[in-house]
């Protein structure tokens, strides 16, 4: 079956600083370059649709001829939120493709192993949510009291890429569009459908980047991969 990528690039990267997240310097190269050079390696995709930071078009086209020239690319501005972003780059995706992987130009140390599981698990399920089980002890609070521990006992940490069906991932952009509803990944939106959607196993090492403490982290963790 055919497949594309979008990846969602369109943040605003206020906490980083330097300007639109996917265009910030990570060892010598865009944010998004590394994402785009990943892609590129995976063979069941076929493109990808970017939604970029508006006004940064002609930029994002630039970038990702450069780090992924054998990718068909289509460009769209982002939205206001992430759903809205994703379900722009959506009508960029040509209508006879099959499966969609949504990936965030913020996680650009995914592997390629990551995009094929999340892809496979597509023959038995709706959608795919790369996810790591959540190892620290929750607690909830009011102010600085606490008021419970929360059990963390089938609790994951939801990364992205996340895989889907083509026509699900669609139906469910389309339905959340009119009804308003938000959520923070494209995952929560096929649950909110009712569609199955399954987890396969994370790497710790695909960190998303959201402070200069995490950038510094992404270029320690590339540098290790290099040596």
């Amino acid at each position: 079956m055919t497949a594309w990528a979008i990846l969602a690039a369109a943040g605003e990267g206020s906490r980083l600083g330097g300007g639109p997240k996917a265009f910030v310097e990570l060892a010598g190269a865009p944010m998004m370059a590394h994402s785009l050079v990943t892609l590129a390696k995976v063979t069941e995709i076929e493109g990808v649709a970017i939604s970029a930071p508006p006004g940064h078009e002609p930029a994002t086209r630039e970038a990702a001829a450069s780090a992924a020239p054998s990718l068909r690319v289509e460009v769209v501005a982002g939205g206001r939120s992430r759903r809205e972003s994703v379900r722009l780059a959506l009508v960029a995706v040509p209508a006879d493709v099959e499966r969609i992987v949504v990936h965030d130009a913020a996680r650009p140390l995914a592997a390629v192993t990551l995009f094929e599981s999340a892809l496979a698990a597509l023959g038995s399920a709706d959608g795919a949510v790369v996810a790591i089980p959540l190892a620290d002890t929750l607690k909830r609070a009011s102010g600085d009291r606490v008021s419970e521990t929360v059990p963390r006992a089938d609790l994951y940490r939801a990364q992205t890429p996340q895989a889907f069906r083509a026509g699900a991932l669609r139906a469910a952009h389309e339905r959340a569009a009119r009804e308003g509803f938000d959520a923070t990944d494209d995952a929560a939106l096929l649950e909110w459908m009712g569609d199955r959607v399954v987890l396969v196993p994370g790497d710790e090492r695909n960190v998303k980047i959201t402070t200069p403490e995490d950038l510094a982290l992404a270029e320690m963790l590339l540098g290790a991969t290099r040596r």
